[in-house]
């Protein structure tokens, strides 16, 4: 089902993210891109938990508003599950992250260039009432080029790379560190291969399936540098 059918929705869910970033100043945005049934965000949050509430507020608000101007509410699930997400290394790996996010439209195949496509933080669309979404400073340097990065096609393994961290939420970095982190934070699970028992040799070329809401730099890099 489609969350969002018309410009108006998009432009709601822009104005309520905006919303969620001034409840929670602890949760800094660095992009986003809203495609029809499905939207992703890439935070960076200051304290344990503050992503959970602002996720948590975020959604259960924007269903409750989507029902009410529907008049259906009762009706069943706006979203599917819970949501899904990932740390990702501040070095090119977030690079790459951010680039995926925002040239979705572009895979897609909706826009010829993905700056034309309006709902995200690459495009030029706003909020209702013309608010706009306040986006935090990158943490590295943003390239010059980064219009002609966003559109050309990226590599495939690379984005096998990146579905598979939504899909199992595996941390995105290099292999040192991504081993490092999901030790820190009770992930080694998500660096097995899935189709082999435990005991078995461990393989980086995990397949994923499906794309979900967002993912969260980790908070560790900012304050080793």
């Amino acid at each position: 089902m489609d969350i969002f059918t018309k410009p108006a929705d998009f432009a709601a869910f822009l104005k309520l993210l905006e919303e969620a970033r001034r409840r929670f100043p602890g949760v800094r945005i660095l992009a986003y891109c809203l495609m029809n049934n499905h939207w992703h965000l890439v935070l960076w949050p200051t304290r344990g938990g503050d992503l959970s509430r602002f996720i948590g507020w975020l959604c259960s608000t924007h269903v409750r508003r989507w029902r009410a101007h529907r008049e259906s509410v009762g009706q069943g699930h706006l979203y599917q599950g819970r949501f899904k997400s990932f740390i990702v290394q501040r070095d090119e790996h977030l690079l790459t992250l951010l680039r995926y996010v925002e040239a979705n439209p572009l895979r897609a195949a909706i826009v010829r260039r993905a700056e034309d496509w309006l709902w995200s933080s690459f495009g030029t669309g706003v909020g209702a009432d013309g608010v706009r979404v306040q986006l935090h400073p990158w943490p590295i340097e943003r390239p010059r080029n980064w219009s002609a990065i966003v559109n050309a096609q990226l590599d495939d393994v690379v984005l096998k790379g990146i579905r598979t961290s939504i899909t199992r939420s595996r941390p995105f970095g290099d292999e040192k560190w991504t081993q490092r982190i999901a030790n820190r934070f009770g992930l080694e699970s998500t660096l097995r291969n899935p189709w082999r028992p435990h005991g078995s040799n461990r393989s980086s070329n995990m397949r994923a399936t499906s794309a979900r809401r967002r993912a969260r730099i980790d908070p560790s890099t900012k304050r080793a540098q």
